[in-house]
Protein backbone atom coordinates (compact mmCIF):
# COMPACT_ATOMS: atom_id res chain seq x y z
CA UNK A 1 0.00 0.00 0.00
CA UNK A 2 1.25 3.61 -0.92
CA UNK A 3 2.24 5.55 2.38
CA UNK A 4 0.50 9.23 2.46
CA UNK A 5 3.65 10.87 1.75
CA UNK A 6 4.72 7.89 -1.23
CA UNK A 7 1.59 9.43 -2.30
CA UNK A 8 2.85 13.27 -2.58
CA UNK A 9 6.24 12.14 -4.18
CA UNK A 10 4.44 10.45 -6.75
CA UNK A 11 2.28 13.20 -7.43
CA UNK A 12 5.18 16.18 -7.40
CA UNK A 13 6.89 13.63 -10.02
CA UNK A 14 3.95 14.10 -12.40
CA UNK A 15 2.91 17.65 -11.67
CA UNK A 16 6.80 18.55 -11.85
CA UNK A 17 7.14 16.79 -15.36
CA UNK A 18 4.40 19.77 -16.88
CA UNK A 19 6.49 22.42 -15.56
CA UNK A 20 5.57 25.88 -15.13
CA UNK A 21 1.99 25.67 -16.19
CA UNK A 22 1.42 23.06 -13.37
CA UNK A 23 3.12 25.59 -10.66
CA UNK A 24 -0.20 26.25 -9.09
CA UNK A 25 -1.11 22.48 -8.37
CA UNK A 26 -0.01 20.88 -4.98
CA UNK A 27 0.80 17.67 -5.05
CA UNK A 28 0.20 17.15 -1.38
CA UNK A 29 -3.67 19.00 -2.00
CA UNK A 30 -3.93 15.87 -5.13
CA UNK A 31 -3.00 12.94 -2.78
CA UNK A 32 -5.30 14.34 -0.09
CA UNK A 33 -8.24 14.33 -3.23
CA UNK A 34 -6.89 10.76 -4.31
CA UNK A 35 -6.94 9.32 -0.59
CA UNK A 36 -10.80 10.93 -0.05
CA UNK A 37 -11.98 8.84 -3.36
CA UNK A 38 -10.32 5.58 -2.67
CA UNK A 39 -12.81 4.14 -4.24
CA UNK A 40 -13.51 5.20 -8.11
CA UNK A 41 -16.16 2.93 -9.51
CA UNK A 42 -18.49 0.75 -8.48
CA UNK A 43 -16.82 -2.05 -9.38
CA UNK A 44 -13.94 -1.12 -7.31
CA UNK A 45 -16.42 -1.19 -4.82
CA UNK A 46 -17.90 -4.66 -5.45
CA UNK A 47 -14.21 -6.04 -6.44
CA UNK A 48 -13.28 -5.13 -2.79
CA UNK A 49 -15.98 -5.62 -0.71
CA UNK A 50 -16.68 -9.26 -2.24
CA UNK A 51 -13.14 -10.36 -1.00
CA UNK A 52 -14.22 -9.25 2.07
CA UNK A 53 -16.99 -11.45 2.03
CA UNK A 54 -15.20 -14.51 0.84
CA UNK A 55 -12.85 -13.98 3.64
CA UNK A 56 -15.58 -13.64 6.53
CA UNK A 57 -16.91 -17.16 5.49
CA UNK A 58 -13.89 -18.78 5.54
CA UNK A 59 -13.17 -17.66 8.78
CA UNK A 60 -16.48 -18.56 9.73
CA UNK A 61 -16.48 -22.07 8.34
CA UNK A 62 -13.19 -22.44 11.29
CA UNK A 63 -15.14 -20.81 14.25
CA UNK A 64 -19.24 -20.53 14.08
CA UNK A 65 -18.39 -17.28 16.69
CA UNK A 66 -16.44 -15.24 13.59
CA UNK A 67 -20.19 -14.56 12.08
CA UNK A 68 -21.35 -11.40 10.13
CA UNK A 69 -24.54 -8.75 11.29
CA UNK A 70 -26.10 -6.13 9.08
CA UNK A 71 -29.07 -3.56 9.21
CA UNK A 72 -31.58 -2.98 6.13
CA UNK A 73 -31.05 0.76 5.20
CA UNK A 74 -33.92 2.38 3.03
CA UNK A 75 -31.23 5.86 2.50
CA UNK A 76 -27.83 6.21 1.91
CA UNK A 77 -27.36 8.84 5.17
CA UNK A 78 -29.51 5.97 7.16
CA UNK A 79 -26.61 3.22 6.04
CA UNK A 80 -23.53 6.24 6.48
CA UNK A 81 -24.88 6.92 9.66
CA UNK A 82 -25.01 3.37 10.91
CA UNK A 83 -21.39 2.74 9.67
CA UNK A 84 -20.11 5.90 11.49
CA UNK A 85 -22.02 4.82 14.39
CA UNK A 86 -19.95 1.47 14.03
CA UNK A 87 -16.94 2.87 13.65
CA UNK A 88 -17.54 5.03 16.68
CA UNK A 89 -18.02 2.90 18.94
CA UNK A 90 -16.15 -0.52 17.82
CA UNK A 91 -13.08 1.24 16.04
CA UNK A 92 -13.98 -1.00 12.75
CA UNK A 93 -15.69 -2.63 10.08
CA UNK A 94 -15.28 -5.80 10.66
CA UNK A 95 -18.37 -8.83 9.64
CA UNK A 96 -20.37 -6.01 9.76
CA UNK A 97 -22.38 -5.02 6.57
CA UNK A 98 -25.41 -3.15 4.93
CA UNK A 99 -28.44 -5.21 3.69
CA UNK A 100 -30.68 -3.80 1.04
CA UNK A 101 -34.61 -5.08 1.43
CA UNK A 102 -36.54 -5.30 -1.54
CA UNK A 103 -39.37 -5.02 1.17
CA UNK A 104 -38.44 -1.15 2.08
CA UNK A 105 -37.14 -0.28 -2.14
CA UNK A 106 -40.75 -0.82 -2.20
CA UNK A 107 -42.25 0.64 0.49
CA UNK A 108 -40.09 3.81 0.29
CA UNK A 109 -38.21 4.72 -2.47
CA UNK A 110 -41.06 3.58 -5.71
CA UNK A 111 -42.29 6.33 -8.02
CA UNK A 112 -45.66 5.04 -7.13
CA UNK A 113 -45.71 5.73 -3.52
CA UNK A 114 -45.53 3.71 -0.80
CA UNK A 115 -46.25 -0.38 -1.69
CA UNK A 116 -46.41 -3.53 -0.76
CA UNK A 117 -43.20 -5.83 -1.17
CA UNK A 118 -44.70 -7.57 -4.35
CA UNK A 119 -42.17 -6.52 -6.85
CA UNK A 120 -44.38 -3.66 -8.77
CA UNK A 121 -41.53 -1.13 -8.37
CA UNK A 122 -39.81 0.07 -10.74
CA UNK A 123 -36.46 -2.58 -10.75
CA UNK A 124 -33.42 -0.12 -11.44
CA UNK A 125 -34.21 1.98 -8.36
CA UNK A 126 -32.69 -1.41 -6.10
CA UNK A 127 -29.66 -0.08 -8.39
CA UNK A 128 -30.16 3.29 -7.72
CA UNK A 129 -29.93 2.57 -3.80
CA UNK A 130 -27.02 0.63 -4.09
CA UNK A 131 -25.09 3.94 -5.57
CA UNK A 132 -26.40 5.95 -3.18
CA UNK A 133 -25.61 4.06 -0.61
CA UNK A 134 -22.02 3.79 -1.60
CA UNK A 135 -21.62 7.65 -2.58
CA UNK A 136 -22.95 7.81 1.05
CA UNK A 137 -19.97 5.97 2.37
CA UNK A 138 -17.88 7.36 0.07
CA UNK A 139 -18.37 10.62 1.37
CA UNK A 140 -18.17 9.43 5.12
CA UNK A 141 -15.09 8.63 4.20
CA UNK A 142 -13.93 11.70 2.45
CA UNK A 143 -14.73 13.76 5.28
CA UNK A 144 -13.12 11.92 7.97
CA UNK A 145 -10.54 12.30 6.32
CA UNK A 146 -10.63 15.75 5.58
CA UNK A 147 -10.74 15.78 9.77
CA UNK A 148 -7.26 14.50 9.82
CA UNK A 149 -5.98 16.48 6.97
CA UNK A 150 -6.89 19.78 9.19
CA UNK A 151 -5.38 18.19 12.08
CA UNK A 152 -1.93 17.45 10.26
CA UNK A 153 -1.72 20.67 9.06
CA UNK A 154 -2.46 22.55 12.37
CA UNK A 155 0.36 20.28 14.14
CA UNK A 156 2.82 21.06 11.47
CA UNK A 157 1.64 25.03 12.43
CA UNK A 158 2.79 24.34 15.51
CA UNK A 159 6.03 22.20 15.24
CA UNK A 160 4.59 19.29 16.50
CA UNK A 161 6.23 16.56 14.68
CA UNK A 162 5.54 13.28 16.66
CA UNK A 163 1.69 14.45 16.23
CA UNK A 164 1.93 15.44 12.52
CA UNK A 165 3.70 11.52 12.24
CA UNK A 166 0.61 10.48 14.84
CA UNK A 167 -1.76 11.46 11.79
CA UNK A 168 -0.18 10.16 9.22
CA UNK A 169 0.01 6.78 10.28
CA UNK A 170 -3.99 7.43 10.92
CA UNK A 171 -4.28 8.12 7.72
CA UNK A 172 -1.94 5.44 6.01
CA UNK A 173 -3.98 2.92 8.08
CA UNK A 174 -7.91 4.67 7.59
CA UNK A 175 -10.39 2.22 7.59
CA UNK A 176 -13.20 2.77 5.43
CA UNK A 177 -16.72 3.17 5.97
CA UNK A 178 -17.19 0.98 2.23
CA UNK A 179 -18.40 -2.37 3.51
CA UNK A 180 -20.07 -5.40 1.60
CA UNK A 181 -23.81 -4.98 0.66
CA UNK A 182 -25.73 -7.69 0.46
CA UNK A 183 -28.86 -6.59 -2.10
CA UNK A 184 -32.38 -8.02 -2.68
CA UNK A 185 -33.05 -8.79 -6.21
CA UNK A 186 -36.46 -10.52 -5.29
CA UNK A 187 -37.28 -13.18 -8.14
CA UNK A 188 -35.30 -11.47 -10.44
CA UNK A 189 -38.21 -9.45 -11.91
CA UNK A 190 -38.84 -11.11 -14.81
CA UNK A 191 -37.06 -14.04 -17.05
CA UNK A 192 -33.57 -14.82 -16.56
CA UNK A 193 -32.32 -12.44 -19.34
CA UNK A 194 -34.01 -10.23 -16.80
CA UNK A 195 -32.47 -11.31 -13.90
CA UNK A 196 -29.08 -10.94 -15.63
CA UNK A 197 -29.24 -7.38 -16.55
CA UNK A 198 -30.62 -6.00 -13.63
CA UNK A 199 -27.75 -8.11 -11.95
CA UNK A 200 -25.83 -6.28 -13.94
CA UNK A 201 -26.59 -3.09 -13.15
CA UNK A 202 -26.48 -3.83 -9.21
CA UNK A 203 -22.97 -5.22 -9.87
CA UNK A 204 -22.39 -1.96 -11.17
CA UNK A 205 -23.71 -0.25 -8.85
CA UNK A 206 -21.34 -2.01 -6.00
CA UNK A 207 -23.12 -5.48 -4.93
CA UNK A 208 -20.52 -8.07 -4.46
CA UNK A 209 -23.69 -10.26 -2.40
CA UNK A 210 -27.06 -10.42 -4.64
CA UNK A 211 -29.86 -12.29 -3.06
CA UNK A 212 -32.83 -14.12 -5.10
CA UNK A 213 -35.48 -16.19 -4.43
CA UNK A 214 -37.32 -19.02 -6.08
CA UNK A 215 -41.13 -17.57 -5.86
CA UNK A 216 -43.04 -16.77 -9.44
CA UNK A 217 -41.74 -13.66 -10.51
CA UNK A 218 -45.08 -12.08 -11.29
CA UNK A 219 -47.09 -13.53 -8.30
CA UNK A 220 -44.18 -12.34 -5.73
CA UNK A 221 -45.13 -11.70 -2.21
CA UNK A 222 -43.24 -10.97 0.87
CA UNK A 223 -41.77 -13.87 2.57
CA UNK A 224 -43.77 -13.32 5.74
CA UNK A 225 -46.98 -12.66 3.77
CA UNK A 226 -49.48 -15.55 2.35
CA UNK A 227 -49.80 -16.82 -0.95
CA UNK A 228 -46.51 -17.42 -2.05
CA UNK A 229 -45.59 -19.07 -5.45
CA UNK A 230 -42.62 -21.28 -6.06
CA UNK A 231 -41.30 -21.73 -9.22
CA UNK A 232 -39.30 -25.46 -9.96
CA UNK A 233 -35.77 -26.11 -9.53
CA UNK A 234 -34.57 -25.37 -13.19
CA UNK A 235 -36.08 -22.05 -13.84
CA UNK A 236 -34.40 -21.09 -10.16
CA UNK A 237 -31.30 -22.61 -11.01
CA UNK A 238 -31.51 -20.76 -14.35
CA UNK A 239 -31.31 -17.25 -12.59
CA UNK A 240 -28.71 -18.27 -10.53
CA UNK A 241 -26.90 -19.12 -13.64
CA UNK A 242 -27.58 -15.37 -14.67
CA UNK A 243 -26.31 -13.51 -11.99
CA UNK A 244 -23.13 -15.73 -11.90
CA UNK A 245 -22.77 -14.67 -15.61
CA UNK A 246 -23.26 -11.48 -14.76
CA UNK A 247 -20.40 -11.23 -11.83
CA UNK A 248 -18.25 -13.10 -13.98
CA UNK A 249 -18.88 -10.91 -17.15
CA UNK A 250 -17.87 -7.49 -15.00
CA UNK A 251 -14.64 -9.26 -13.29
CA UNK A 252 -16.16 -9.99 -10.07
CA UNK A 253 -14.80 -13.76 -9.78
CA UNK A 254 -15.49 -14.26 -6.63
CA UNK A 255 -19.42 -12.45 -6.21
CA UNK A 256 -21.43 -13.96 -3.80
CA UNK A 257 -25.11 -15.66 -4.75
CA UNK A 258 -27.49 -15.64 -1.69
CA UNK A 259 -29.97 -18.29 -2.75
CA UNK A 260 -33.42 -17.70 -0.60
CA UNK A 261 -36.46 -20.57 -0.43
CA UNK A 262 -39.98 -19.59 0.50
CA UNK A 263 -41.53 -23.52 0.55
CA UNK A 264 -41.47 -23.15 4.14
CA UNK A 265 -44.35 -21.25 3.55
CA UNK A 266 -45.50 -21.25 0.02
CA UNK A 267 -48.19 -23.94 -0.71
CA UNK A 268 -48.41 -23.23 -4.52
CA UNK A 269 -46.87 -23.41 -7.79
CA UNK A 270 -47.59 -22.36 -11.12
CA UNK A 271 -46.42 -24.85 -13.06
CA UNK A 272 -45.57 -29.19 -12.93
CA UNK A 273 -42.32 -29.70 -13.76
CA UNK A 274 -40.41 -31.07 -16.74
CA UNK A 275 -39.38 -34.55 -16.12
CA UNK A 276 -37.81 -37.19 -18.33
CA UNK A 277 -37.05 -40.07 -16.28
CA UNK A 278 -38.21 -41.11 -12.50
CA UNK A 279 -36.33 -39.30 -9.89
CA UNK A 280 -34.76 -36.66 -11.96
CA UNK A 281 -35.07 -32.94 -10.49
CA UNK A 282 -38.70 -32.29 -12.05
CA UNK A 283 -40.09 -35.79 -10.58
CA UNK A 284 -38.91 -34.64 -7.67
CA UNK A 285 -40.48 -31.74 -7.52
CA UNK A 286 -43.51 -33.00 -8.43
CA UNK A 287 -43.80 -35.25 -6.42
CA UNK A 288 -44.60 -32.80 -3.58
CA UNK A 289 -47.94 -32.12 -5.86
CA UNK A 290 -51.09 -32.74 -4.10
CA UNK A 291 -52.57 -35.55 -6.10
CA UNK A 292 -55.13 -37.93 -6.41
CA UNK A 293 -55.16 -41.36 -8.54
CA UNK A 294 -57.77 -41.18 -11.45
CA UNK A 295 -59.16 -42.94 -14.20
CA UNK A 296 -59.25 -41.96 -17.59
CA UNK A 297 -62.71 -42.37 -17.57
CA UNK A 298 -63.18 -40.11 -14.79
CA UNK A 299 -61.15 -37.39 -15.97
CA UNK A 300 -63.42 -34.07 -16.45
CA UNK A 301 -62.92 -31.40 -19.40
CA UNK A 302 -59.28 -28.88 -19.39
CA UNK A 303 -58.32 -32.13 -16.57
CA UNK A 304 -54.15 -31.94 -16.62
CA UNK A 305 -52.43 -35.37 -15.00
CA UNK A 306 -49.27 -37.09 -14.22
CA UNK A 307 -47.89 -40.43 -14.93
CA UNK A 308 -46.30 -41.45 -12.63
CA UNK A 309 -45.03 -45.54 -12.13
CA UNK A 310 -48.04 -46.90 -14.73
CA UNK A 311 -50.74 -44.44 -12.35
CA UNK A 312 -52.53 -41.73 -13.89
CA UNK A 313 -52.13 -38.61 -11.13
CA UNK A 314 -54.51 -35.25 -11.08
CA UNK A 315 -52.96 -32.68 -9.24
CA UNK A 316 -54.97 -30.28 -7.48
CA UNK A 317 -55.64 -27.08 -9.41
CA UNK A 318 -57.01 -24.14 -8.24
CA UNK A 319 -59.59 -21.24 -10.00
CA UNK A 320 -55.82 -19.33 -10.31
CA UNK A 321 -54.64 -21.72 -12.19
CA UNK A 322 -52.15 -22.69 -9.87
CA UNK A 323 -51.28 -26.11 -8.33
CA UNK A 324 -51.33 -26.99 -4.85
CA UNK A 325 -48.26 -28.51 -2.67
CA UNK A 326 -49.52 -31.31 -0.06
CA UNK A 327 -49.64 -30.31 3.69
CA UNK A 328 -46.28 -31.01 5.53
CA UNK A 329 -44.18 -31.25 2.70
CA UNK A 330 -42.41 -27.91 3.05
CA UNK A 331 -39.27 -28.33 5.01
CA UNK A 332 -38.45 -31.47 2.38
CA UNK A 333 -39.32 -28.96 -0.11
CA UNK A 334 -37.12 -26.22 1.97
CA UNK A 335 -33.99 -28.67 2.33
CA UNK A 336 -34.06 -30.05 -1.60
CA UNK A 337 -34.29 -26.05 -3.05
CA UNK A 338 -30.98 -25.69 -0.56
CA UNK A 339 -28.85 -28.46 -2.00
CA UNK A 340 -29.85 -27.95 -5.44
CA UNK A 341 -29.26 -23.80 -5.16
CA UNK A 342 -25.45 -25.07 -3.77
CA UNK A 343 -25.03 -27.67 -6.07
CA UNK A 344 -25.78 -25.21 -9.02
CA UNK A 345 -23.56 -22.12 -8.54
CA UNK A 346 -24.78 -20.13 -4.67
CA UNK A 347 -23.00 -19.86 -2.39
CA UNK A 348 -25.61 -18.72 0.37
CA UNK A 349 -28.88 -20.02 1.49
CA UNK A 350 -31.28 -18.06 3.08
CA UNK A 351 -34.58 -20.07 4.19
CA UNK A 352 -37.24 -18.21 5.31
CA UNK A 353 -39.62 -19.36 8.57
CA UNK A 354 -42.25 -18.49 10.46
CA UNK A 355 -40.39 -18.31 13.19
CA UNK A 356 -37.57 -17.90 14.90
CA UNK A 357 -36.07 -21.10 15.99
CA UNK A 358 -32.94 -22.01 16.55
CA UNK A 359 -33.78 -25.88 16.57
CA UNK A 360 -36.37 -25.60 13.86
CA UNK A 361 -34.12 -24.07 11.27
CA UNK A 362 -30.38 -26.41 12.69
CA UNK A 363 -32.94 -29.16 12.10
CA UNK A 364 -33.00 -28.05 8.47
CA UNK A 365 -29.57 -26.79 8.10
CA UNK A 366 -28.20 -30.20 9.49
CA UNK A 367 -30.18 -31.93 6.71
CA UNK A 368 -28.65 -29.73 3.93
CA UNK A 369 -25.03 -30.38 5.46
CA UNK A 370 -25.50 -34.25 5.31
CA UNK A 371 -24.69 -33.27 1.20
CA UNK A 372 -23.39 -30.37 1.56
CA UNK A 373 -21.24 -30.40 4.97
CA UNK A 374 -20.02 -26.36 4.56
CA UNK A 375 -23.79 -24.86 3.47
CA UNK A 376 -24.49 -21.82 5.85
CA UNK A 377 -27.60 -19.54 5.76
CA UNK A 378 -27.97 -16.04 5.71
CA UNK A 379 -30.61 -15.46 8.10
CA UNK A 380 -33.54 -12.72 8.58
CA UNK A 381 -33.91 -11.80 12.26
CA UNK A 382 -36.84 -9.80 11.03
CA UNK A 383 -39.62 -7.55 12.55
CA UNK A 384 -42.73 -9.53 11.63
CA UNK A 385 -41.71 -12.00 14.27
CA UNK A 386 -43.09 -11.29 17.80
CA UNK A 387 -39.95 -11.84 19.08
CA UNK A 388 -41.19 -10.97 22.54
CA UNK A 389 -44.43 -13.51 22.14
CA UNK A 390 -42.15 -16.04 20.46
CA UNK A 391 -39.33 -16.22 22.87
CA UNK A 392 -41.86 -16.40 25.89
CA UNK A 393 -43.75 -19.29 24.45
CA UNK A 394 -40.42 -20.97 23.43
CA UNK A 395 -39.26 -20.44 27.21
CA UNK A 396 -42.97 -21.18 28.64
CA UNK A 397 -42.70 -25.08 26.38
CA UNK A 398 -39.38 -25.41 27.65
CA UNK A 399 -39.94 -25.24 31.48
CA UNK A 400 -43.35 -27.01 31.18
CA UNK A 401 -41.78 -30.03 29.58
CA UNK A 402 -39.40 -30.00 32.44
CA UNK A 403 -41.78 -30.42 34.70
CA UNK A 404 -41.23 -26.11 36.15
CA UNK A 405 -44.51 -24.90 37.49
CA UNK A 406 -45.72 -21.96 34.81
CA UNK A 407 -49.00 -21.92 36.37
CA UNK A 408 -48.28 -18.50 37.23
CA UNK A 409 -48.27 -17.70 33.17
CA UNK A 410 -50.99 -17.88 30.84
CA UNK A 411 -48.95 -19.19 27.51
CA UNK A 412 -51.42 -17.06 24.64
CA UNK A 413 -51.17 -14.27 27.19
CA UNK A 414 -47.49 -13.95 27.55
CA UNK A 415 -47.04 -10.81 25.56
CA UNK A 416 -48.91 -8.99 28.33
CA UNK A 417 -46.90 -5.93 30.10
CA UNK A 418 -47.38 -7.98 33.57
CA UNK A 419 -45.27 -10.30 32.44
CA UNK A 420 -41.71 -8.10 31.90
CA UNK A 421 -40.69 -7.94 34.99
CA UNK A 422 -41.18 -11.90 35.71
CA UNK A 423 -38.32 -14.97 35.55
CA UNK A 424 -39.82 -16.33 32.76
CA UNK A 425 -39.37 -12.51 30.68
CA UNK A 426 -35.83 -12.57 32.01
CA UNK A 427 -35.18 -16.03 30.35
CA UNK A 428 -36.84 -15.30 27.31
CA UNK A 429 -34.72 -11.69 26.77
CA UNK A 430 -31.80 -13.68 27.53
CA UNK A 431 -32.26 -16.15 24.99
CA UNK A 432 -33.01 -13.37 22.41
CA UNK A 433 -29.99 -11.51 23.37
CA UNK A 434 -27.86 -15.18 22.29
CA UNK A 435 -30.38 -15.70 19.56
CA UNK A 436 -27.62 -14.60 16.92
CA UNK A 437 -24.87 -16.31 18.69
CA UNK A 438 -26.48 -19.77 19.77
CA UNK A 439 -27.97 -19.82 15.74
CA UNK A 440 -24.40 -19.20 14.36
CA UNK A 441 -23.28 -21.87 16.07
CA UNK A 442 -26.33 -24.14 16.34
CA UNK A 443 -27.96 -23.74 12.99
CA UNK A 444 -25.20 -22.72 10.20
CA UNK A 445 -25.99 -18.95 10.39
CA UNK A 446 -23.58 -16.86 8.84
CA UNK A 447 -24.99 -13.77 7.97
CA UNK A 448 -27.16 -12.23 11.08
CA UNK A 449 -29.65 -9.15 9.49
CA UNK A 450 -32.52 -7.55 10.33
CA UNK A 451 -34.38 -6.56 7.08
CA UNK A 452 -36.25 -3.04 8.23
CA UNK A 453 -35.05 -2.20 11.45
CA UNK A 454 -34.23 1.51 10.22
CA UNK A 455 -38.13 1.60 8.95
CA UNK A 456 -39.27 1.37 11.96
CA UNK A 457 -36.75 3.55 14.14
CA UNK A 458 -37.35 6.37 11.81
CA UNK A 459 -41.44 6.30 12.39
CA UNK A 460 -40.46 5.53 16.07
CA UNK A 461 -38.07 8.31 16.64
CA UNK A 462 -40.80 10.69 14.61
CA UNK A 463 -43.49 9.41 16.92
CA UNK A 464 -41.45 10.60 19.75
CA UNK A 465 -40.59 13.92 18.20
CA UNK A 466 -44.08 15.18 17.02
CA UNK A 467 -45.68 14.41 20.77
CA UNK A 468 -43.43 16.12 22.18
CA UNK A 469 -42.31 19.61 19.52
CA UNK A 470 -46.14 19.62 18.73
CA UNK A 471 -47.17 19.34 22.48
CA UNK A 472 -46.19 21.21 25.77
CA UNK A 473 -43.09 20.88 25.83
CA UNK A 474 -42.60 22.52 22.47
CA UNK A 475 -38.88 23.48 21.81
CA UNK A 476 -37.67 21.30 24.67
CA UNK A 477 -39.19 18.09 22.86
CA UNK A 478 -36.22 18.70 20.40
CA UNK A 479 -33.61 20.05 22.92
CA UNK A 480 -34.44 17.60 25.01
CA UNK A 481 -35.04 14.47 23.01
CA UNK A 482 -32.62 15.21 20.43
CA UNK A 483 -30.03 17.42 20.07
CA UNK A 484 -28.96 17.47 23.96
CA UNK A 485 -28.62 13.12 23.35
CA UNK A 486 -26.72 14.41 20.50
CA UNK A 487 -24.02 16.22 21.88
CA UNK A 488 -23.86 13.70 25.11
CA UNK A 489 -23.67 10.51 22.55
CA UNK A 490 -21.22 11.97 20.17
CA UNK A 491 -23.64 11.95 17.23
CA UNK A 492 -21.33 13.02 14.80
CA UNK A 493 -24.59 14.81 12.48
CA UNK A 494 -25.13 17.13 15.46
CA UNK A 495 -22.77 19.18 13.28
CA UNK A 496 -24.71 18.88 10.46
CA UNK A 497 -23.17 21.21 7.97
CA UNK A 498 -20.15 19.26 8.37
CA UNK A 499 -21.83 16.32 8.02
CA UNK A 500 -23.05 17.35 4.31
CA UNK A 501 -19.82 18.45 3.48
CA UNK A 502 -18.97 21.93 3.85
CA UNK A 503 -15.59 21.60 5.46
CA UNK A 504 -15.10 19.52 2.55
CA UNK A 505 -16.41 22.03 -0.16
CA UNK A 506 -14.30 24.60 2.17
CA UNK A 507 -11.06 21.95 1.53
CA UNK A 508 -11.31 22.62 -2.11
CA UNK A 509 -12.44 25.87 -2.44
CA UNK A 510 -8.65 26.01 -0.68
CA UNK A 511 -7.34 24.10 -3.33
CA UNK A 512 -8.83 25.92 -6.04
CA UNK A 513 -8.21 29.28 -5.21
CA UNK A 514 -5.97 29.56 -2.27
CA UNK A 515 -6.67 32.88 -0.27
CA UNK A 516 -9.65 33.86 -2.25
CA UNK A 517 -11.30 31.31 -1.05
CA UNK A 518 -14.52 32.37 0.09
CA UNK A 519 -15.58 29.62 2.91
CA UNK A 520 -18.36 28.72 4.65
CA UNK A 521 -16.33 27.79 7.98
CA UNK A 522 -15.40 30.82 9.11
CA UNK A 523 -15.95 32.44 12.78
CA UNK A 524 -19.79 33.51 12.18
CA UNK A 525 -20.66 29.34 11.53
CA UNK A 526 -23.02 29.14 14.08
CA UNK A 527 -21.51 24.98 13.94
CA UNK A 528 -18.98 26.34 15.98
CA UNK A 529 -21.29 26.63 19.14
CA UNK A 530 -21.06 22.60 19.27
CA UNK A 531 -17.10 23.07 19.54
Amino acid sequence: MTTYLGEIDQLAGTVNAQGESWSAISPEYAARMRAQNRFKTGLDIAKYTAAIMRKDMEAYDKDPAQYTQSLGCWHGFIGQQKMISIKKHFENTDRRYLYLSGWMVAALRSDFGPLPDQSMHEKTSVAGLIEELYTFLRQADARELGGLFRELDAAREAGDTAKAAEIQDKVDNHVTHVVPIIADIDAGFGNAEATYLLAKRMIEAGACCIQIENQVSDEKQCGHQDGKVTVPHEDFLAKIRAVRYAFLELGVDDGVIVARTDSLGAGLTKQIAYTTEPGDLGDQYNSFLDCEEVDVADMANGDVVINRGGKLLRPKRLPSNLFQFRQGTGEDRCVLDCITSLQNGADLLWIETEKPHVGQIGGMVNRIREVIPNAKLVYNNSPSFNWTLNFRQQVFDAWSEEGKDVSAYERTNLMSAEYDDSELSAAADEKIRTFQADAAREAGIFHHLITLPTYHTAALSTDNLAKEYFGEQGMLGYVKGVQRKEIRQGIACVKHQNMAGSDIGDDHKEYFAGEAALKAGGKDNTMNQFG
